[in-house]
């Protein structure tokens, strides 16, 4: 009989992340299915993802839109896909206008999507952090206070609205300060691979 297939680093990662999640959920009061870690696949190949996908995860996130384009018809139909970047406007065809706004944009930009857009819905805010990580607990009680105000404005309970804020290094704070959402790359995938560049 032969021996079973080791498990690939990145099933090891997601699992050690899904564990992760379920403590910082705990700490918070909360359960763990109310947050959704999106596995950030960026310029990682099909077959990687594919072993993420076999070890039950559905919810995967890309920045560009041509690898999204690329990828998505090499998996299975039952992926959650999520772009995550930013959105050039001879791209829009392919997906969702999508941009961002400061702080004190929110309301006025939530009700713009949800009364002038009939073909958007609005789901809810997302922030990243500073890149050093040392404002990221204001930049997180900054984007729950918006939260707060856009339900208010909107009439609509918070639970409506999502809060997609931590990535792989402040995910587990995000989720304790309220985050509903994670986006999760290199812990699971490891480092971002990018093509070198050839000299002229």
């Amino acid at each position: 009989m032969a021996a079973p297939a080791m498990e690939s680093l990145a099933v090891t990662a997601l699992r050690s992340v899904m564990l992760r999640v379920q403590q910082a959920t705990e700490r918070s009061g909360r359960n763990a299915d109310q947050i959704r870690v999106v596995a950030v696949s960026k310029t990682k190949p099909v077959s990687l993802i594919r072993q993420v996908y076999d070890a039950g995860h559905r919810c995967f996130g890309e920045n560009y839109v041509q690898e999204l384009v690329e990828k998505a018809p090499q998996l299975p139909d039952d992926i959650e896909w999520r772009f995550i970047g930013r959105l050039q406007s001879n791209k829009v065809k392919m997906l969702l206008s999508k941009s961002g706004v400061e702080p004190s944009g929110c309301v006025e930009l939530a009700k713009h999507v949800k009364l002038g857009c009939p073909n958007l819905e609005f789901s809810g805010l997302m922030t990243i952090g500073m890149l050093d990580y040392s404002s990221t607990p204001e930049n997180f009680e900054t984007l729950s206070n918006c939260r707060i105000e856009v339900c208010k404005a909107l009439g609509i309970a918070e639970e409506q609205c999502e809060l997609s804020m931590g990535m792989s290094g402040d995910f587990e704070q995000a989720i304790e300060m309220g985050s509903t959402n994670v986006r999760i790359g290199s812990t699971i995938f490891g480092p971002r691979e990018y093509p070198k560049k050839q000299a002229n």
